[in-house]
C-alpha cells in the first residue's frame, strides 16, 4: 500500500501516493509519463530489479494521476514538478538517480536544476531518460496543432486530444499549454552536473528521435550517452528494452 505525502496549500492542496522500497543506494526514483501511473510496466519491472537487487527504489504518482489526488485536468508542469520535489525531500535520502521516462524525462531535468540551485547535496548523481518529452507542450503539441485545435484551446480552454494508448481521448488544457511556456529548457544550455543516459526509440511517434538529438545538443560538457533503438516504439516497454533500461540504471549506480 502507498503512504501519503501533503503537497500544497489551500485549494492547491492534494494527496501524492508514494511507494518506497528501502535498500542500498543510490535510490533510483521514478518520474513517470503524461497520463502514466506507478504502476505501469516500466517502474513494475524496475520495482523488481530493485528488490532482487536489494537496492532502494522509490516511485510516486503526480496529482490527477494513478492514486494520487486531485484531477487530471486540473495539472500544469509546475503542478507535477512540486509534487517530484516534494517526493524528493521526503522520501529520498542521498543523491538519486532520476529515472524520467517521457515527460518525467522533462520533470527529471527541471527538477536537477531546481536541486542543483536550491540542495546540491541532493542534487541526482545520475539521469535516465526514457524518450525524453522535453518542452513537449510546446514543441510537440501546440506548434504541431492546427490552427482549429489552437483556436479551441485559446477559446474554450481545453482540447481533447485523441489517445493512441487508451479509449478516451485526454485533455490538453490552456493552463497546461501557458504554464509550460515557464519551464522550457531547449533554448539554451541544460548543465545537469551528473552522467545522463537517454534510450530512444527510432519508431516513436509520440517524441520523434531528433527530438532526443535536440536535447543532446544542449546538454554541453556532461557525461551524455544516447541508445538510439531502431525499432522502438514510444513505450519501450518489451523485454529487450527494459534490459536495456536497468543496464543504464546499473551503469550509472557503479560508477558511484
Amino acid at each position: 500500500m502507498p503512504q501519503f505525502l501533503e503537497v500544497g496549500v489551500g485549494a492547491a492542496a492534494r494527496r501524492i501516493a508514494v511507494l518506497a522500497r528501502e535498500g542500498a543506494g543510490p535510490p533510483v526514483v521514478w518520474l513517470g509519463g503524461f497520463r502514466s501511473d506507478m504502476r505501469a510496466t516500466k517502474a513494475e519491472a524496475l520495482d523488481a530489479w530493485a528488490a532482487a537487487r536489494r537496492r532502494a527504489f522509490v516511485r510516486f504518482d503526480y496529482s490527477g494521476h494513478g492514486e494520487s489526488g486531485g484531477r487530471f485536468e486540473d495539472g500544469t508542469i509546475s503542478q507535477w514538478l512540486e509534487d517530484s520535489l516534494a517526493v524528493l525531500e521526503h522520501c529520498v535520502a542521498g543523491r538519486p538517480i532520476l529515472v524520467g521516462s517521457s515527460m518525467g524525462g522533462w520533470i527529471a531535468l527541471l527538477a536537477t536544476r531546481a536541486l542543483l540551485a536550491q540542495a546540491p547535496g541532493r542534487a541526482p548523481a545520475g539521469l535516465v531518460l526514457i524518450a525524453p518529452a522535453v518542452d513537449f507542450t510546446e514543441r510537440l503539441m501546440w506548434d504541431a496543432f492546427p490552427p482549429d485545435v489552437r483556436r479551441q484551446i485559446e477559446e474554450d480552454g481545453v482540447y481533447l486530444r485523441p489517445s493512441l494508448y487508451g479509449d478516451s481521448p485526454y485533455p490538453i488544457t490552456r493552463s497546461l499549454i501557458e504554464d509550460g511556456r515557464q519551464h522550457l529548457l531547449l533554448s539554451g544550455p541544460i548543465t545537469t552536473g551528473c552522467p545522463v543516459h537517454i534510450l530512444q526509440g527510432m519508431r516513436d511517434p509520440d517524441v520523434p528521435w531528433r527530438h532526443a538529438l535536440a536535447l543532446v545538443e544542449r546538454l554541453p560538457g556532461d557525461s551524455v550517452s544516447l541508445t538510439l533503438i531502431k525499432d522502438g516504439e514510444h513505450r519501450l516497454s518489451r523485454p529487450q528494452d527494459l534490459e536495456r533500461l536497468i543496464a543504464a540504471i546499473e551503469g550509472i549506480a557503479l560508477a558511484e
